[in-house]
């Protein structure tokens, strides 16, 4: 779809905010609590009713994916109807009516390499926040190396068959599918891998979370016991599906870019600073050391959002998110964990609780936000496997023997 310009778009923004300001329920301007977050599925259990009320009315519009063609469910903006949306929405301090694996890794890889059946099977229902979608690639065997993945997928005629195992699998206890990569050929490496989407209430599929030391579990691993999956849900072509991986992981760690991991229990370092180090006759944060780092790592942040933004118009453009994203991928990880560090050591002794009172919540929640960075520089690709992205693919240095 071309641009709208001028009075046209002009015109839209003026529907958009008479639509947002008619239809986002007064209850959601208030924060949204970690355990609120709006991942939709067969299992989401609505805390606040108006959180599915916003998801509806804005699927209802496509707006939960508003560039993708409207005959998947998607609202069919151009790129300048969607940053105004994106402007008002922000105006208007909306919280997300969805959060999904399918809108932001699944959807996009489906719209190029799904057959136009499998587009109006899926696609849909993803808009609607109807699925729960999780993540099957690494194994544990098979982490920053990916491509030596073990699971096994066997032909038997009229339907796969699938044994193996995942591991660090988001979320795979809340799914209701898996887009996962299996091996259908033992002769060859990065060849012999396929891409199939199958149900997790599947006979012989099991999750069991991980407990981290942050103490929450986001992470399974999952279990394939003679799986069942019926042909028509191979994405691709047989074998085909690391091209389609490959892909998947760029939209994954843009997406984990764009997001900049945030965390932090609600509070910004700058705040814990004022209160508890405190300012001296000038207003600034009276330990000149701390003052001075965390000037530099506000200054790398502000500097990480534009390039954020400049890799995402260039996306844009119809070529979709380059390996440059690796790039952005590190650094988000390395400022995250920056940041939380930051905040932990801004709180002082208050930034050490772990349970029991005397803390806020927002103060327990900054030390498990940053023992969850940790996890920052594995996610998404590890930063090492990233920093090999960067220098072969952007920098285009050669291997040296």
């Amino acid at each position: 779809m071309a641009d709208f310009g001028g009075t046209e778009l002009d015109a839209f923004r003026a529907e958009t905010r008479a639509w947002l300001e008619a239809n986002y329920p007064p209850s959601l301007k208030a924060p949204m609590g970690e355990d609120e977050a709006p991942w939709g599925g067969r299992k989401m259990v609505w805390k606040n009713p108006d959180a599915k009320l916003w998801l509806d009315r804005m699927a209802e519009r496509g707006w939960t994916a508003p560039m993708w063609p409207k005959e998947y469910g998607g609202g069919g903006l151009s790129k300048a109807q969607n940053k105004v949306l994106e402007q008002e929405l922000r105006r208007i301090k909306a919280r997300p009516a969805l959060m999904s694996f399918g809108v932001w890794m699944l959807g996009p890889v489906l719209l190029e390499y799904a057959t136009e059946e499998q587009k109006q099977r899926f696609l849909p229902p993803i808009v609607r926040g109807e699925i729960r979608w999780c993540q099957g690639y690494s194994e544990p065997g098979a982490g920053s190396d990916l491509a030596s993945l073990q699971t096994k997928c066997e032909d038997k005629g009229d339907h796969y068959l699938i044994n193996g195992q995942k591991v660090w699998t988001s979320y795979a206890d809340q799914a209701d599918w898996i887009f996962c990569l299996v091996r259908t050929d033992t002769s060859k490496k990065h060849e012999g891998i396929s891409f199939v989407l199958f149900d997790m209430t599947s006979p012989g599929v099991e999750a069991r979370p991980i407990k981290l030391i942050s103490g929450s579990s986001p992470f399974c691993e999952t279990f394939f016991d003679n799986v069942q999956v019926p042909k028509d849900q191979l994405v691709g072509k047989l074998n085909g599906g690391w091209d389609i991986a490959k892909r998947l992981l760029q939209y994954e760690r843009q997406n984990i870019s764009a997001s900049g991991f945030g965390g932090g229990g609600g509070l910004s370092p700058v705040d814990a600073a004022r209160k508890e180090i405190g300012v001296d006759g000038e207003g600034r944060i009276a330990d000149g050391d701390f003052r001075a780092r965390l000037a530099a790592h506000s200054m790398d942040a502000h500097a990480f959002m534009l390039t954020v933004r400049r890799a995402e118009a260039e996306s844009k453009q119809g070529s979709g998110p380059s390996a440059a994203v690796s790039i952005i991928k590190y650094a988000a990880a390395k400022m995250n964990q920056e940041r939380t560090e930051l905040l932990v050591e801004a709180l002082g002794l208050q930034g050490l609780g772990w349970e029991g009172e005397g803390f806020s919540s927002e103060e327990l929640g900054a030390m498990r936000s940053m023992l969850r960075a940790k996890g920052n520089s594995i996610e998404g690709g590890t930063s090492e496997v990233n920093l090999n992205v960067v220098a072969k693919r952007v920098l285009g240095l050669l291997d040296h023997q």
